[in-house]
């Protein structure tokens, strides 16, 4: 019987190890839907093509969750860039995007490397609190049972579209209020790999997020590997000017106004102007 005891309490020991070193790496793949109108004749049907192909590339792309219990890290996973059609240039600026996105969920904060506009800046501040509801709903991802759940949230609604030569049509209601709606986020989870978190910014479900569709953009994993043989290796970033995530969408609001002023300037009546706005 003392002998029983003792291995009983060694299986546990043993098992709180395996418990703290509990690791994993998933692989996501994003998918948006486009809906992006055309605002003038002047575009032609070919460079539109393109632009639709470059866009679609843009939002297909692959990312890696290194993670722990306590810890994660988010990023592109490395290949070369979707390239640009002859004569265009597109900037796709997000303040909620990150080029590195560490998350530490036991001490509730993240820091988030991004570059702007040829600025790097570290973005330093504490995760939100995500008010998930939980549903009964299940379905199967993989290998893995998921549960369901929902989340709400109040977004400025931006309109789409593409205007050439200074085209006034999309800057008609520049100075009018924004508009917002209600969206609705749902979340797929699962229990069966015991960690508070997820791709992006998402986290705060008792399993991790497989799957997220924001009614736009649908994130979902295709691969999972856990406590794979090369131990993961959770970095927090450091490069960059450190600033709060409020400081931080101010600064993009301010250089997004003042890029849209400097080409207006530099236009002459000869050249074309490509703009190209995606909102929710």
């Amino acid at each position: 019987m003392k002998q029983t005891i003792i291995m009983f309490f060694a299986f546990l020991f043993i098992n709180g190890l395996a418990a703290q070193d509990f690791q994993g790496v998933a692989t996501y793949k994003t998918h948006r839907k486009l809906d992006i109108k055309l605002d003038s004749t002047q575009v032609k049907t070919a460079m539109h093509e393109r632009m639709m192909d470059m866009l679609k590339k843009q939002f297909e792309k692959t990312y890696i969750l290194t993670f722990t219990r306590e810890a994660s890290l988010y990023k592109e996973d490395e290949q070369l860039g979707a390239p640009q059609p002859a004569g265009v240039q597109m900037v796709f600026v997000s303040t909620e995007g990150s080029d590195i996105l560490y998350k530490n969920i036991k001490e509730n904060r993240f820091a988030s490397q991004n570059e702007v506009f040829g600025k790097k800046f570290l973005v330093k501040d504490s995760l939100s609190t995500l008010d998930w509801k939980l549903e009964s709903e299940t379905k199967n991802i993989g290998n893995y049972t998921c549960y369901k759940a929902t989340l709400t949230r109040e977004i400025e609604v931006v309109e789409s579209g593409i205007s050439v030569n200074g085209d006034k049509d999309l800057d008609a209601n520049a100075d009018e209020e924004p508009k917002m709606r209600t969206i609705t986020i749902t979340a797929w989870y699962t229990p069966q790999i015991p960690v508070n978190n997820g791709p992006g910014r998402y986290h705060g479900l008792p399993g991790l997020i497989l799957e997220v569709n924001d009614g736009q953009q649908t994130i979902v994993c295709s691969k999972v590997v856990l406590n794979p043989e090369d131990k993961v290796s959770i970095k927090e970033p450091e490069k960059g000017m450190v600033v709060t995530q409020e400081k931080f969408e101010a600064i993009v609001d301010k250089r997004m106004q003042e890029e849209a002023e400097r080409y207006e300037h530099d236009r002459d009546g000869n050249s074309e102007r490509i703009e190209i706005r995606i909102g929710g």
